[in-house]
């Protein structure tokens, strides 16, 4: 009988990659299984650790996005409060 660290070192094919990506592309079941496949012990090793780094790279740009918005919103607020000032018409 096989045991639960048999199956979990057992290699991923290429059909199960294929459904794992599909399922990811999905928004909001994506990012549940995300959590589901990084933090889960029945999870195969490589998935797993795929799954953690998905995650990491998802808050990386998250992170990102939030800075470059701020930073272009306030370079737009900037121009938009030059430009009422420099307007003639009110």
């Amino acid at each position: 009988m096989e045991t639960v660290e048999t199956i979990n070192n057992e290699r991923i094919s290429v059909g199960d990659w294929l459904i794992t990506i599909i399922i990811t592309a999905i928004p909001l079941v994506g990012i549940i299984m995300l959590f589901v496949w990084a933090f889960s012990s029945n999870t195969n090793p490589s998935k797993s650790n795929w799954a953690k780094a998905t995650l990491i790279m998802i808050a990386i740009a998250i992170v990102l996005s939030i800075i470059f918005m701020a930073i272009f919103g306030a370079a737009f607020l900037g121009m938009m409060d030059q430009d009422m000032l420099n307007s003639t018409e009110y």
